[in-house]
């Protein structure tokens, strides 16, 4: 994707393979930012603060984190505790575990001498490969939305909703949920996107609205309770959103509030639909609900909110009253009866365990 004409992916190594760059998203929409990462430890830094999240990105940025690590040390040590401390960072997007154990099979079995080349370049290869599988998914999905167009007889516009940001600054680019709608875009359907400011963090209202805005996409942001209003008066024809775990029946983690978009589309009979990658996938797990487990973050991202005063500075402020406990999962589980279909690279599948084995017979 561009911006300012600029085309950009989320993370990049830098010259010379000692470092990689970012999109500091903590500073988004009002300052763009990007830094520069130098060891494990910075990599995991940001992973938590969340400079980079998105569950793709989070994976790809734990990749070039164990690259980074054998850049100082190639030890078998080195390996493992470049593993450990990586998966320490956020508990929920499976994405980070599946990239861990995909560069450290990869490196195990390399004498350590040659281990820093072979890193940097598995992880270019997951970066490489999370950029094919969304532009992959953003086709699959532009299908639906061609449907949903047509249903209209080609009139006025497809409003679509969408929860929390899956576009591409949450993979290395184009995007889980919203690759879809860019695809839809730029094919000429006339698309408007509910754009759900997403509390806490707001990620809908500071970057999904970031992102379309750069790329001349029609949307409005919402509060996130206006999307039941806007299902019961026919003003959403359906919704997207993304997924940082997907269990091996259908059910889908993502950020919280999901859920009641789920239920108030299942009331209201709007498709909702999941976009996600099959690294996203955990074929481990059933029972979302019961098996995934719900990081719980600082409960200051519910009591104070950042913001751009009108003299053009950034502040944060308390919303809240001083004292008061906050409590804050970052995630909820929507059940697979509640999901219409799933949109992978693979194409789209019932959100069950069979409709998952249709596209994925080897798992």
């Amino acid at each position: 994707m561009k911006i300012n004409g600029i085309p950009y992916r989320t993370i990049w190594p830098a010259p010379a393979g000692q470092a990689v760059e970012i999109i500091d998203q903590t500073r988004l929409p009002h300052e763009f930012v990007t830094v520069r990462l130098e060891t494990m430890e910075e990599a995991a830094h940001a992973i938590m603060e969340m400079l980079v999240r998105g569950a793709p990105l989070i994976g790809a940025t734990a990749a070039y984190g164990v690259a980074l690590a054998m850049n100082h040390n190639a030890s078998d040590e080195g390996l493992e505790n470049a593993y450990a401390t990586l998966l320490e960072t956020r508990p929920t997007a499976i994405n980070l575990r599946w990239a861990l154990d995909r560069m450290k099979k990869r490196l195990t079995p390399v004498h350590p001498g040659a281990r820093p080349e072979a890193a940097w370049a598995e992880a270019a290869a997951i970066a490489d490969e999370d950029v094919e599988i969304n532009a992959s998914i953003g086709r699959n999905g532009l299908a639906l939305i061609q449907k949903a167009w047509e249903a209209k007889g080609k009139q006025g516009r497809v409003n679509i909703l969408t929860h929390c940001n899956a576009g591409w600054l949450a993979t290395v680019d184009w995007g889980t949920a919203i690759a879809p709608i860019y695809a839809a875009h730029d094919a000429g359907i006339p698309v408007h996107v509910w754009v759900d400011e997403t509390r806490p963090r707001n990620q809908g209202a500071s970057l999904t609205a970031w992102e379309l805005k750069s790329h001349g996409v029609s949307h409005a942001v919402i509060v996130d309770n206006a999307g039941g209003h806007y299902m019961q008066h026919g003003l959403v024809d359906l919704c997207i959103v993304g997924t940082d775990r997907t269990t091996a029946r259908g059910d889908v983690c993502n950020k919280i509030g999901t859920y009641l978009k789920a239920l108030a589309a299942f009331d209201n009979k709007v498709p909702f639909y999941v976009a996600l990658p099959s690294p996203t996938i955990d074929w481990t797990l059933e029972d979302g609900i019961k098996d995934i487990p719900i990081e719980e973050r600082n409960g200051e991202e519910v009591s104070h909110l950042q913001g751009r005063t009108d003299d053009g500075r950034i502040m944060k402020v308390q919303v809240t009253p001083v004292g008061s406990p906050v409590a804050n999962p970052a995630f909820d589980v929507t059940p697979a009866r509640l999901v219409t279909a799933l949109i992978t690279e693979k194409g789209v599948c019932a959100a069950s365990a069979e409709g998952l084995k249709s596209l994925f017979p080897n798992r």
